[in-house]
């Protein structure tokens, strides 16, 4: 296990999110070898689809490129020692029109 300070390195979520998402990263990363990115990645997002519904994104690793898209209030990347975390929710669910998931940003600004 990384037993290091989580660093926050960029988010728009709020701080109780915040935590609950760094929370569920030290309990993946104590229920799996640190070198196990996808089951690591695996156990974070199936938590976040059950406490916050489906939608989850977790990317979890030492050297990763990324251009992802978003919903506002959703999106952390933040640092454990060497291991670096991507965490966002790209939708309420995928049924969701293009002018809903504006409506749903535009909300969240306010």
């Amino acid at each position: 296990m990384l037993e290091g300070k989580a660093v926050v390195r960029e988010t728009d979520m709020p701080e109780v999110v915040q935590n609950h998402v760094m929370e569920l990263a030290y309990q993946a990363l104590d229920a799996h070898e640190v070198n196990d990115c996808q089951s690591i990645a695996y156990y974070i997002k199936q938590k976040l689809d059950e406490a916050y519904g489906p939608a989850w994104n977790s990317v979890v690793g030492k050297d990763f490129g990324c251009c992802i898209a978003h919903l506002c209030g959703s999106f952390i990347f933040f640092r454990v020692e060497m291991m670096e975390f991507l965490i966002f929710k790209d939708g309420k669910d995928f049924s969701e029109s293009r002018e809903e998931a504006i409506g749903v940003q535009q909300k969240s600004k306010n």
